[in-house]
């Protein structure tokens, strides 16, 4: 992509250019730089959050089988118990 100022200077001419306007342009490309850079960063972030909720998850699910086989195993030695007594 050419720069916009060569690209206005070329179609209307130096002696016709503002230089407020050419401030603002160079003003909001630094401002596009910015975002883009905190755009990227937040992606990453999003990425990584996405990663360890999913190893979260896994590791609820585990728990709650864990939980469900000791849970099994306790009805299953009541009975037990309560067939001997």
């Amino acid at each position: 992509m050419t720069n916009i100022y060569d690209y206005l200077i070329s179609k209307y001419g130096k002696e016709n250019y503002q230089p407020n306007l050419y401030e603002l342009i160079g003003s909001l490309e630094e401002r596009i730089k910015v975002l883009e850079e905190q755009y990227s960063g937040a992606l990453e972030d999003i990425k990584r959050l996405e990663e360890d909720n999913i190893e979260i998850n896994n590791n609820i699910y585990e728990i709650m089988n864990s939980v469900d086989a000791v849970d099994n195993r306790i009805d299953i030695l009541f009975g037990e118990n309560n067939d001997i007594q």
